[in-house]
């Protein structure tokens, strides 16, 4: 993970001081990039403590497709009336998102990256009038990579530019492209706005995981994990807390472990993956911008 340290350390020095939605202000690159060799182990982060329950349980809810927090803490927590929080929670309850008038019911987060995934709409032409119909673009890009490994077209996207209305949050990470060579799955995931204290760490495991995951489902080998930034920032508020992570030393990296048995990507559960070898740093704690 000395690339992402690296990156830190170059945004704190040489970063633009901007003003930022959230009005707490940061320091920004434009257009970075990090690479991740997954053949040389799973990149966690371990100058602080990465929180791997919420990387899988958020992305296992992504794959089915919810929008739903109660649903992301049953997954995460085992009951959908968990008073535990998730890292959706702060949003799920954040007031512009409570105040709009689509917001169906408590708990609901709208059009978000898994209803994307899994439920894009797409207009279809039935007897001389369009109506709207489900996409599922994840079992299309997993079909893709099965039928037709070399070609250009392996993506999936959150971005919807006619329904950011409809989501608590608009997609961070909105696009992925997977490559196929010799046997091996690599994935460049491209981040318009990335929060490098608190969420990159996490948006890396995250999509390491996904590659991995897809890879089992096709039958291939994982290469490499490719992230490119649009704004790269670190929150003032953050400031003290990415100075502390810089003075810690990286520790070697752990090994992921998916259960072999598993042949959809849709039958993925918690007990599937494991974290194998993992030692990190203690916890630190910030605020996070909402």
């Amino acid at each position: 993970m000395k690339q992402y340290l690296d990156l830190l350390k170059n945004i704190l020095e040489n970063g633009n001081q901007r003003p930022d939605r959230t009005g707490t202000g940061t320091r920004s690159l434009f257009a970075p990039q990090l690479r991740f060799d997954l053949t040389e182990g799973f990149p966690a982060v371990t100058t602080k403590k990465l929180a791997w329950k919420s990387v899988v349980s958020e992305l296992l809810w992504f794959i089915e497709g919810s929008g739903d927090e109660f649903r992301l803490k049953e997954i995460l927590h085992g009951d959908r009336q968990s008073k535990k929080s998730t890292i959706w929670t702060e949003n799920a309850n954040a007031d512009y998102w409570i105040n709009k008038r689509m917001k169906r019911h408590p708990g609901d987060l709208g059009r978000i990256y898994g209803v994307q995934w899994r439920k894009w709409r797409k207009p279809v032409i039935r007897i001389n009038k369009v109506v709207l119909q489900n996409h599922d673009q994840l079992l299309e890009l997993i079909e893709g990579i099965k039928s037709d490994p070399y070609g250009r077209r392996h993506i999936i996207t959150a971005w919807n530019p006619g329904e950011l209305d409809l989501m608590a949050l608009p997609p961070c990470h909105m696009m992925a492209q997977f490559y196929v060579n010799n046997g091996r799955l690599s994935c460049q995931m491209y981040q318009r706005s990335a929060d490098m204290f608190i969420g990159v760490p996490f948006n890396i495991a995250s999509y390491a995981l996904f590659t991995h995951m897809i890879a089992q489902v096709c039958e291939l080998e994982v290469d490499e994990l490719v992230l490119t930034f649009g704004d790269a920032h670190i929150y003032e508020n953050h400031i003290e807390q990415v100075k502390e992570q810089l003075s810690r030393d990286p520790l070697p990296l752990p090994a992921l472990k998916l259960n072999p048995d598993v042949e959809l990507i849709t039958d993925f559960e918690m007990s599937d993956i494991e974290l194998i070898g993992y030692e990190s740093h203690s916890t630190i704690k910030a605020p996070m911008a909402v």
